[in-house]
């Protein structure tokens, strides 16, 4: 069974195979800049690594908006679009656990997530489907956190502004970890409605 044949599987998006996109461009651009920006956190050079954190967020708004307007949206940026926001988040937290800006508990918290999703990956695969399309909630929920890591990392100084970032930084860390997770269960659960659904059209 091949995905597209349920009525109730969620909208994919993607209408294209095309590689050579704007969207596609500005993706990998994000991609590329990963590295770049754990070794500014790590160097400690917080600053130019918030102005790339900055601009990894526009071109991620920016991707998306072009895809759109210009029917762009295809497989592969499905893929390279989620792909870059998780390597943010995991690029941010191995810099800033390092640093001790964040305890480890949290990046194992959302670490453990990434990786409690993976497991079924295969069930998709076993059952004709790809990765099923971010959910808004999972949109929401990486807004939060690379909203609230740069403001961790601003927060570090002893200024009545670090502070204040401090703060907020933690409330957006918070509530993205909690959106992060909830996302994650709607996942898992459109992924067993989806193998349901195939187990019901196969026995009828």
């Amino acid at each position: 069974m091949q995905a597209g044949t349920q009525p109730d599987e969620p909208s994919a998006g993607p209408t294209t195979d095309r590689v050579l996109t704007v969207p596609n461009a500005l993706s990998l651009l994000r991609l590329l800049g990963v590295p770049l920006f754990l070794w500014l956190v790590l160097e400690e050079h917080d600053g130019w690594a918030v102005a790339v954190l900055m601009v990894s967020g526009f071109t991620d708004w920016l991707d998306g908006k072009i895809a759109r307007s210009w029917n762009q949206m295809s497989k592969i940026g499905a893929l390279l679009d989620p792909a870059a926001d998780r390597l943010y988040i995991l690029a941010t937290l191995i810099g800033l656990t390092v640093r001790d800006v964040v305890p480890l508990w949290l990046t194992l918290l959302l670490v453990g997530r990434d990786v409690f999703l993976a497991c079924f990956l295969p069930v998709l695969r076993r059952h004709g489907y790809g990765p099923l399309p971010v959910h808004y909630l999972g949109k929401a929920a990486t807004f939060n956190l690379l909203a609230g890591f740069p403001l961790l990392l601003l927060g570090e100084g002893d200024s009545a502004v670090s502070q204040v970032a401090h703060a907020f930084g933690w409330a957006f860390a918070i509530w993205g970890t909690a959106l992060y997770w909830w996302a994650g269960v709607l996942y898992v659960r459109q992924v067993r409605e989806l193998v349901a659904a195939d187990r019901e059209t196969v026995t009828t």
